[in-house]
């Protein structure tokens, strides 16, 4: 009986199967995580339910990683004081147990309730010591008009789990959603926070843009000489990147964060299309990261070993996965 699964459906189950025949790692053991060492994710989530960030880190000294760049964190504090907190606990817990603590780092994500993407709001944390500034992601007109969001971002009376859905980028817009163009051209405010990451020598990550502001970015990035913006999840519905795009940002000097979101099952990208993608755009362009934290995903520490086997499986070198992994991270947070 002839198959009704598409052809390239069928064509990812072959590929999966040649490298699980193909590839083998070290062998786990359960609670011990093996094949991250000296990996920095530079991409993980710790805010109001997600991942505890003191057990993360903890985890993650024990696997030997080099570090954990948190996007997100409690918010009750800003995340610098967020950050000091967790690196006393961890640093005591290390010192009591013998381990070696990894560094951790925080970012800043310029969605609304932290100010926008505007120099006023953001130089505070920059002169705090954030490492990492993202443009807006879930309080985006793209974001919104794609997935909808919480309504207590726009009503602080609604209940803590009631969602609005999705909506046209009109009505997204009107509602007080971010965007960083003005008649066309990028908002002067943006211009401003790269020369400040420029300043600063901070990461800065496009966030959830659109095309057109992705392209803005881009062109204030090259004119500014900023070599440390990063793309996120260049596969993810809000970026959307073609393989051509994904390469024309590269030589442009951005980097791109493939991430396990992109793998998990709530997204369903094939690795081999991400490897694919990695080959074409070249290693000395690209991160990995897990983007993880919530509850539907795996640890970080487990993502980034996931991510790493991925890769390695369908075809980086181990030389490679390092670049990806390890130096380029270290490079984009100023680690020496």
């Amino acid at each position: 009986m002839a198959s009704s699964r598409p052809s390239s459906t069928k064509i990812r189950y072959r590929k999966s199967y040649e490298v699980r025949y193909a590839f083998q790692d070290a062998i786990q053991r359960p609670p011990e995580v093996l094949g991250v060492e000296g990996a920095i994710d530079i991409h993980c989530h710790a805010h109001q339910g997600q991942q505890d960030p003191i057990a993360l880190a903890r985890h993650a000294s024990r696997a030997g990683m080099g570090g954990l760049l948190f996007k997100t964190l409690e918010m009750s504090a800003p995340p610098m004081v967020k950050l000091a907190e967790i690196q006393e606990a961890l640093d005591r817990w290390a010192d009591a147990e013998k381990v070696q603590p990894i560094k951790c780092w925080a970012g800043l994500v310029t969605d609304y309730w932290n100010g926008g993407p505007n120099p006023d709001a953001v130089i505070p944390h920059l002169r705090a010591g954030v490492r990492a500034v993202w443009m807006p992601t879930a309080s985006h007109a793209n974001s919104i008009s794609q997935v909808g969001g919480k309504r207590r971002w726009f009503d602080p009376n609604s209940p803590p789990n009631a969602v609005f859905p999705p909506m046209p980028m009109k009505k997204a817009l009107a509602m007080g959603a971010l965007y960083v163009l003005k008649d066309g051209k990028l908002d002067p405010e943006v211009r401003e926070v790269v020369r400040l990451c420029v300043e600063y020598d901070t990461a800065l990550f496009f966030g959830h843009l659109t095309h057109e502001e992705q392209d803005a970015l881009a062109e204030e990035v090259q004119r500014q000489g900023f070599r440390k913006a990063v793309i996120d999840h260049p596969f993810s519905p809000f970026v959307d990147l073609s393989v051509e795009r994904m390469k024309e940002f590269a030589q442009a000097g951005i980097f791109l964060n493939f991430t396990y979101d992109e793998l998990s099952p709530l997204l369903g990208v094939d690795p081999f299309e991400m490897y694919q993608a990695i080959r074409a755009v070249g290693c000395e362009r690209v991160t990995l990261s897990s983007d993880a934290g919530e509850p539907l995903f795996p640890n970080s520490v487990e993502c980034m070993r996931l991510m790493r086997a991925y890769m390695r499986a369908f075809g980086l070198t181990a030389e490679e996965v390092t670049q990806v992994t390890v130096t380029n991270p270290r490079y984009l947070l100023g680690v020496n």
